[in-house]
């Protein structure tokens, strides 16, 4: 019995010593290493857009331009220099502009344990132009996800992280807006604005789910306002977490 224990703490030493040996080969950080590039996307008369965002395994900002720039998007997009600048591909017909940004994973692993993620090792901050209506797509391997959709008109959100939190927060005045947010491990924070009616599918592995006491639980995991069916300005969103908590808070 002896022999098994020693045995297993040696084990959990080793695996101790690999996770400090890894974390710095995996998120290195140091300021020459990373780099800005400014993004400003002409308007050229877009009405609606797909925005399609994914910063690789760093962290995610997005809310709303609040100047009068004639912009479809602008912001600041970090990278790694040795992965070199964002891939940025965008399209437009008759109105409405897809637009593509990428981070650069040339010489990553095809395969990375969880701890060789650069979580936050970059950050992305995107500001959209407000006047237009917004289909919104954004992924992280393992960053955080931040989306403050304050005052826009958004048709369609889905947000997504390996390891990361979300938090998102809602715009006034939605109509049919569908949402979808999932981590694999972090916490899912949603602000729905007062007024706004909601029927929300709430779901996670390990942690617990919180919700506004204005929201009745209607079946398994799912729950809704008052008047849902009938209300003009309403959200349905479908959230998870595999490890973390998911909570659902009025404002």
């Amino acid at each position: 019995m002896k022999s098994l224990v020693t045995g297993s703490n040696r084990i959990a030493r080793l695996i101790i010593l690999a996770l400090l040996l890894c974390v710095p080969t995996g998120c290195t950080n140091s300021g020459r290493d990373v780099l800005t590039e400014n993004l400003a996307e002409p308007l050229n008369g877009a009405t609606a857009a797909k925005f399609d965002i994914n910063p690789g395994d760093g962290n995610l900002t997005i809310d709303r331009l609040t100047g009068d720039e004639p912009l479809l998007a602008g912001g600041e997009l970090q990278y790694l220099e040795s992965r070199g600048q964002p891939m940025r591909t965008m399209t437009s017909f008759l109105g409405e502009t897809a637009l593509t940004l990428q981070a650069e994973t040339a010489g990553q692993p095809w395969f990375r344990l969880p701890w060789a993620a650069c979580n936050g090792a970059i950050e992305w901050r995107l500001h959209l132009n407000p006047t237009v209506s917004s289909d919104i797509t954004a992924h992280s391997d393992g960053g955080n996800i931040a989306l403050d959709l304050t005052g826009m008109t958004v048709t369609h959100v889905s947000a997504d992280t390996g390891g990361g939190n979300i938090a998102l927060v809602l715009p006034d005045g939605a109509v049919d807006l569908d949402v979808t947010a999932e981590t694999g491990a972090g916490n899912v924070n949603v602000t729905i604005p007062n007024g706004v009616a909601a029927r929300i599918h709430a779901t996670t592995g390990l942690g617990k789910v919180t919700m506004d006491p204005q929201f009745g639980l209607t079946a398994a995991d799912t729950y809704e306002s008052s008047g849902f069916d009938s209300a003009a300005n309403k959200v349905e969103i479908t959230l998870h977490s595999g490890a973390g908590s998911v909570s659902v808070n009025i404002k």
